[in-house]
């Protein structure tokens, strides 16, 4: 097969992407404007921890590289919800001891898909800065950022996984081609640490995603392999109170540390120094009308749908991008791919369900930070079990639709949580315990709206 393709972005989902394409027999270019991801450490403080669950590892699966992954992995088998009179509580994921999510570290997943692509044939042209892309022409322009050469390559089947600042759909809606919205979230974050003890033990439990609830802001801890967390604190910029603005100095940050989340300040050992020294990053949320420009180019992962963190869902979301990708390429004959046909049939695919989890992402950080403090919350996730012990094939939690389902679409998990949710609410009114509800017209009800979905557990793809 003589067919070129070009992928610009060297993030995960630009390699798997490469790596997938390369073992089909496409000759595949990959252009990254950062240094070579395998020489180079991962900036500290300008990511969040990766949190890897069912369409993710199928991906992976799919690309033959589970095995690679999964000593990068890390288990997360629920929240570790810490309140702030110093008491906590654990809240599985699942009944089910299958379905848990795992942290990975982006670097070391970076490395590990960026060495596989290059192994299957792949070309990798690290600082390779693209500087203009000219949509009339149909050119692509590159500058080497180690000696300033430039390269021009055609617009001609590209894939664009170079993220949310995507210069090829920027230069998409300049032609005129595209418009998009950027929808800028008013909180941003800062990474932190916590580190191991002096034993190299983790000093949180490491099986858990730990959240500090407080209501318009919230700090969260990832395990790593090493025994440390990294620690995530999200907050409003400087609208609401309180915000990182008026973090402004070591004591206001030490202060407000140790009164909001004191079991994790006498943890985080180097918090004034990492705080001070580590930006702030913002969230948003991408919305674009138009993925592809005819058989040219084609926008994947966060250059087409970013989203805010807080379903742990967006390196998912790419994966499963790459994946479905990879599957419309698989037509089974001989004769030359339609590359137009197939950007247009994997954006009729994916848009709704990008569109989905978007949503559920931005209704997630509102759970996260808040939501669980509410007895309410802990009645109605009671209940959700109970429901899909007595309905395995009809009533399945929306978080479970979302991260252990990847064969339920993100517009599907979207539409019956939202039916779901009715039916609970319904179901609890006038209640504080689940003991004394109505079961046989909860499952009548159950039976009349939600039909069943029939995969069985060991069918998901």
């Amino acid at each position: 097969m003589s067919d070129s393709i070009t992928v610009v972005g060297g993030g995960c989902t630009g390699p798997l992407m490469a790596l997938l394409l390369a073992r089909r027999g496409f000759e595949v270019d990959i252009f990254e404007r950062r240094p070579d991801v395998r020489l180079e450490q991962s900036a500290r403080g300008r990511s969040i921890n990766l949190a890897l669950a069912a369409r993710g590892l199928n991906a992976l699966t799919h690309a033959e590289m589970i095995d690679q992954v999964r000593p990068l992995l890390m288990p997360m088998r629920g929240r570790e919800i810490h309140l702030l009179d110093g008491t906590r509580q654990f809240l599985p994921y699942s009944q089910h001891p299958d379905e848990l999510i795992w942290s990975v570290e982006r670097g070391a997943l970076n490395r590990t898909l960026t060495l596989a692509a290059e192994a299957s044939g792949a070309r990798f042209h690290f600082e390779h800065a693209l500087t203009q892309v000219d949509v009339d022409t149909g050119r692509m322009h590159f500058k080497n950022l180690a000696n300033n050469d430039t390269l021009e390559r055609p617009l001609h089947r590209v894939i664009a996984a170079d993220g949310a600042h995507s210069m090829i759909r920027a230069a998409m809606t300049r032609a005129g081609r595209a418009s998009s919205r950027e929808d800028v979230l008013p909180h941003r974050y800062k990474e932190l640490t916590i580190p191991p003890d002096v034993l190299g033990l983790p000093r949180l439990r490491a099986d858990a995603l730990h959240i500090w609830p407080r209501g318009g802001y919230m700090l969260i801890a990832l395990p790593n392999p090493n025994g440390s967390f990294t620690a995530t604190l999200f907050m409003s910029a400087s609208d609401s109170q309180p915000n990182f603005t008026q973090l402004d100095s070591a004591s206001a940050i030490d202060g407000f540390f140790a009164e909001q989340f004191p079991d994790a300040h006498v943890l985080m050992d180097d918090l004034v120094m990492e705080f001070q020294r580590h930006p702030e990053g913002l969230m948003s949320t991408i919305h674009v009308d138009h993925w592809h420009l005819g058989e040219r180019a084609l926008l994947i992962g966060d250059a087409a749908h970013a989203i805010v963190p807080f379903h742990g869902q967006g390196m998912n979301c790419g994966f499963e991008d790459c994946r479905v990708l990879a599957e419309l390429l698989d037509g089974g004959t001989d004769t030359p791919t339609d590359w137009g046909r197939v950007f247009e049939q994997f954006e009729s695919l994916r848009r709704d369900n990008a569109a989905a989890i978007a949503r559920m992402a931005l209704e997630n950080y509102i759970e996260m930070r808040d939501t669980v403090r509410d007895p309410r919350f802990s009645l109605k996730k009671e209940l959700a079990l109970e429901l899909e012990r007595r309905k395995p094939t009809q009533f399945i939690p929306r978080y479970s639709m979302v991260s252990f389902r990847a064969d339920i679409p993100y517009a599907v998990a979207e539409q019956r949580g939202a039916l779901q949710n009715e039916l609970m609410d319904a179901a609890l009114a006038g209640h504080d315990s689940i003991d004394a509800l109505d079961w046989p017209m909860i499952e009548a009800a159950v039976d009349r709206r939600l039909p069943p979905i029939n995969a069985s557990r060991n069918e998901r793809s």
